[in-house]
């Protein structure tokens, strides 16, 4: 069976960022399927074989700096590269897009009308609700007509699959007719290893790291404003922040007027360099801007985070939320409640014991529910459900998450 796979940000392990895409499609090949994965970031047609993958790279650019009117450009022009791309290539049995952006939607729209190709659609984010919440996209006409694309595209898949129960329960209603998979994010194995990793003496010092995109919606500026009140009542704790996005600047800038000598920042770097970081660290930092549609967020930081067995701070209600909460993987910060974050804090460097408790507790989950295993055998179940029924119990897998 020949599977073409569409994704527009697709990463391997050693260039860092979301590497999704890379487990899955790798998955796929070791299953026996053939696989030509489709893919932007080039500044010219490139073809590779990567771990029996077939990649090919498109000559178009990306990068989360990019304005509003750059990235639609990026977007549409990625699409039409891609299907001057699938006409040259052998006909696939099935295509498996995976989105943000929407836009990639059409590509399988686009296949399902010209060669009656079907398509599983994979929604890691909802949009256009979570640019018009993040007030990117403020036109009527522009929101009524990308929101009529987005149930379209839903409604025209052969299946869907959602990264967080927020995301499947919002596929449901949109396409109540559509089979929907739940398939989460999921830890790194290869690059984070718990019994590696230290972290500080919490009795003298706690450090607290965030690794991942510095956009505006990642609300980094809040990190940046505990480091400072920490540093005014002079509290034994160190902060570091690594990433890349359109708000690495605000954020240094910030930093410097504040006078931070309790905060470092690490450059975008490999899964190997994550790791890295958060061996530093005692605590991952987890957070989002207050914005509803951004509670249903599967956040690629945080299964990195608990794989390398760390303990979480997060400051927004949702998903992540509950299973910090209810499976004592951390502490929540909500409302810029410093005062009570530093209490908790505090406490801890009392009694370092719980803080070791919750990393534990952050690596079983991670071992027990979010491996690369389990989500490929819930893509290939989602690809043909009768040649590979589900042998992870699927309720206890819901009830995790």
């Amino acid at each position: 069976m020949r599977i073409v796979y569409i994704h527009q940000y697709f990463k391997t392990p050693e260039e860092g960022g979301a590497t999704r895409s890379f487990y899955l499609a790798k998955g796929l090949v070791q299953a026996g399927y053939e696989v030509d994965l489709i893919t932007g970031g080039a500044e010219y047609y490139d073809l590779r074989k990567i771990e029996g993958i077939t990649v090919h790279y498109l000559p178009v650019a990306y990068d989360q700096k990019f304005g509003f009117v750059k990235r639609v450009y990026s977007f549409l022009n990625f699409v039409k590269a891609a299907k001057g791309l699938i006409i040259k290539l052998p006909r696939p049995d099935l295509f498996y897009i995976s989105s943000t952006p929407l836009t990639t939607g059409l590509i399988g729209l686009w296949a399902k009308k010209k060669f009656a190709i079907p398509y599983i659609f994979e929604v890691r984010d909802i949009w256009p609700e979570a640019p018009i919440q993040v007030g990117v996209i403020r036109n009527p006409v522009i929101k009524r007509y990308l929101r009529k694309i987005e149930k379209k595209t839903y409604r025209n898949a052969l299946k869907l699959v959602g990264l967080s129960p927020g995301i499947v329960n919002h596929l449901r209603i949109q396409a109540p007719e559509r089979e929907v998979h739940l398939i989460p994010n999921f830890s790194d194995p290869d690059y984070f290893f718990p019994s590696r990793v230290g972290g500080t003496d919490v009795s003298k010092k706690i450090t607290i790291a965030y690794t991942g995109a510095l956009g505006k919606v990642n609300a980094l500026d809040e990190l940046v404003d505990f480091a400072y009140w920490s540093q005014k009542e002079k509290k034994p704790w160190n902060f570091i922040i690594m990433g890349q996005g359109s708000e690495e600047n605000f954020l240094k800038k910030k930093a410097s007027k504040l006078n931070l000598n309790n905060l470092e920042f690490e450059p975008f770097g490999s899964k190997k360099r994550v790791n890295e970081v958060l061996a530093k660290a005692d605590f991952a930092w987890i957070s989002f801007a207050d914005l509803p549609i951004l509670n249903t967020n599967s956040p690629n930081k945080f299964f990195d985070a608990i794989a390398a067995g760390k303990a979480i701070i997060i400051n927004h209600r949702g998903w992540v939320y509950r299973l910090v909460t209810e499976n004592n993987l951390g502490f929540s910060i909500l409302d810029k409640d410093w005062q009570g974050l530093s209490v908790k804090l505090s406490a801890l460097q009392d009694n370092p014991k719980k803080l070791r408790e919750m990393q534990q507790n952050a690596q079983r989950i991670s071992e027990d529910f979010f491996t690369e295993e389990i989500a490929v055998k819930r893509l290939l179940h989602a690809v043909d459900s009768k040649k590979h029924p589900l042998t992870l119990s699927h309720e206890a897998y819901i009830r995790i998450a």
